[in-house]
């Protein structure tokens, strides 16, 4: 092994390794049976859509247990259907685990919302990139919401905040419309969707949107 590899696992792994063993060793110590209670199985309640953000980690702001949450995150909290790593997620929490909610959550101080607003003069536009890619999706969602954030005259950071809440609400429209929720409210099942925002600065969930599951069905049944 190199001496800048060996040092890359002294700072960065054994510190991972070492804090797991207490985290485990506590867990063992409050009921012995923590971690056999999980092996025969997952049934969590939600699904979780996140983002990749390390400052926005699910379980650890809910302050959810192993087994509570099925996760899935990634940039900016986006819902495409042509996302087959999402969309996997979606289909298996629907149609094996069984969850009754889903959490879709975004950020105040989102990166790859602020990005997007800044794309047209980043050399990552150039780029045929996924990541590239996936900012021109963001950005074409916000189209509408882009010209109300640039005429605003109020600070940087309500701007910014408005036009994360509003993705939020565009991504909770893009899950609702998608084929997995719309099947399971086809066939009767309880899925209530909720959209989210983080706060970064004080800790706070909010809740922005919500689809109850009734409704839902009520609005299929009619416009069928």
């Amino acid at each position: 092994m190199s001496p800048n590899r060996e040092k890359h696992v002294v700072t960065i792994l054994k510190p991972l390794l070492a804090r797991n063993r207490s985290w485990a060793l506590q867990q063992r110590q409050r009921n012995p049976h923590y971690f056999r209670k999980h092996v025969a199985g997952q049934q969590p309640q939600a699904l979780w859509i996140g983002c990749s953000d390390s400052r926005v980690p699910a379980e650890v702001l809910t302050g959810a247990h192993p087994g509570e949450l099925f996760v899935h995150r990634n940039i900016a909290n986006m819902v495409l259907e042509d996302d087959d790593s999402l969309m996997s997620v979606l289909q298996y929490a629907l149609d094996y685990l069984h969850v009754s909610a889903i959490v879709l959550c975004g950020h105040y101080g989102c990166g790859g919302v602020q990005a997007a607003v800044n794309l047209p003069n980043m050399p990552l536009s150039q780029e045929d990139s996924a990541l590239a890619r996936r900012l021109v999706h963001l950005r074409r969602s916000l189209a509408n919401e882009l010209q109300h954030y640039q005429q605003a005259e109020d600070d940087e950071t309500a701007r910014l905040n408005r036009l994360i809440e509003a993705h939020v609400v565009t991504q909770v429209g893009h899950l609702i419309a998608s084929q997995p929720v719309r099947q399971a409210w086809e066939q009767g099942k309880t899925l209530d969707v909720f959209g989210c925002v983080y706060d970064l600065q004080d800790g706070h969930l909010k809740e922005l949107v919500h689809q109850d599951s009734m409704e839902a069905r009520h609005e299929l049944k009619h416009s069928a």
